[in-house]
């Protein structure tokens, strides 16, 4: 696989910022810190974002469909609580442009089935039984890869369960290019990986990420939860019976401690050292009260905008038609060179 901090690329097109959320299953201080609040602050450094979710993606496995469809709604609801603005960030549901599954399969003509066999993801996902599993969950890889380079983004805020794949669209990007000697055609994507809790943990097993498809719901704090329900996950929390040490480095081998440390230092902007400065010496009787306070502080409006703005589905069915009619622009002139490059007949 392609070395994600070493390999040049020839593209020198402009800067693009993209990313988005499977729509599956509810929200979560996960997708908050890993993601959301990630996107925002890339809105302000001035490159295009282009946010979507992932309703694609979703059908890997079963979905229920009116479920989906709200679902689709719900996180575009939490992508416009979290401060992204749909006049500076395109904002879109991935199905209304079909020119994502279209490069999908000119890139599954590309990618190499030993690239995917040696995909983590689906190995965890699958189980035992991969013959039972959908073949989309298996190239569910190779759209992820049609998704950035259809906007030829040039940035792609990742967590680090993601960074194989984004190695796997650099792949497919240098191999296009060489085949079709276009070099440079395609960027080779960088993965922004920034802040203290890139990959939020459960709440009840710090060595398992925060999931929606958890079945315990006290493993997660939803955008959804109100300020009691925070309160009471966090007093819940699984810690061990130490005081929090005051460096960095005693937290090793504490897995939901620092998880907790982590949590905080995200929802503060401070840096795990800056908060075991303060609570370090300090049991979790002290730590976790100030942790659910700021929390609450910090998720509270976001949970208020977001119920506001799915009581008005229409607010958010017009923000999303906008955003897919502009990213449709850019999707289908990619298409169209793509196209040219492999030697489809078009209309004279």
């Amino acid at each position: 696989m392609t070395d994600l901090t070493s390999t040049p690329s020839a593209y020198t097109g402009p800067r693009r910022i993209l990313s988005g959320i499977q729509a599956s299953g509810a929200l979560h201080l996960g997708n908050y810190l890993g993601a959301l609040k990630r996107f925002v602050a890339l809105q302000g450094e001035g490159a295009p974002v282009f946010v979507f979710v992932a309703d694609l993606h979703a059908i890997t496995v079963w979905q229920e469909p009116d479920k989906l469809q709200a679902q689709t709604r719900e996180i575009a609801a939490a992508y416009l609580a979290s401060g992204l603005d749909p006049a500076r960030s395109v904002i879109f549901p991935q199905s209304a442009v079909p020119a994502h599954a279209e490069l999908a399969w000119i890139f599954n003509c590309v990618a190499r089935l030993g690239w995917l066999d040696r995909m983590t993801q689906f190995k965890e996902k699958s189980g035992k039984h991969k013959e039972r599993a959908s073949v989309g969950l298996y190239t569910y890889p190779v759209l992820q890869a049609a998704d950035i380079l259809l906007y030829k983004a040039t940035e792609v805020p990742v967590g680090d369960d993601q960074k194989q794949h984004l190695e796997l669209t650099r792949d497919i990007a240098a191999k296009f290019n060489t085949d079709f000697n276009a070099p440079g055609f395609f960027p080779l994507p960088e993965p922004v990986i920034q802040g203290p809790a890139t990959r939020v943990m459960s709440l009840r097993d710090g060595q398992a990420k925060m999931s929606k498809s958890d079945p315990s719901d006290q493993s997660r704090i939803n955008l959804t939860d109100d300020a009691d329900a925070i309160t009471a996950k966090i007093k819940k929390a699984r810690t061990d019976p130490e005081a929090l040490p005051e460096t960095v480095e005693a937290l090793e081998g504490r897995p939901e401690a620092r998880n907790l440390v982590s949590i905080y230092a995200a929802l503060a902007d401070q840096t795990p050292a800056e908060v075991l400065a303060r609570f370090g010496g300090q049991g979790f009787g002290a730590f976790k009260p100030a942790l659910a306070e700021l929390a609450v502080e910090a998720l509270a409006p976001v949970t208020a905008e977001m119920r506001r703005l799915m009581a008005d589905p229409a607010e958010i069915d017009r923000t999303l038609a906008r955003g897919a009619e502009q990213a449709a622009g850019i999707a289908e002139a990619t298409v169209a060179e793509v196209k040219d490059l492999v030697g489809f007949w078009h209309r004279p």
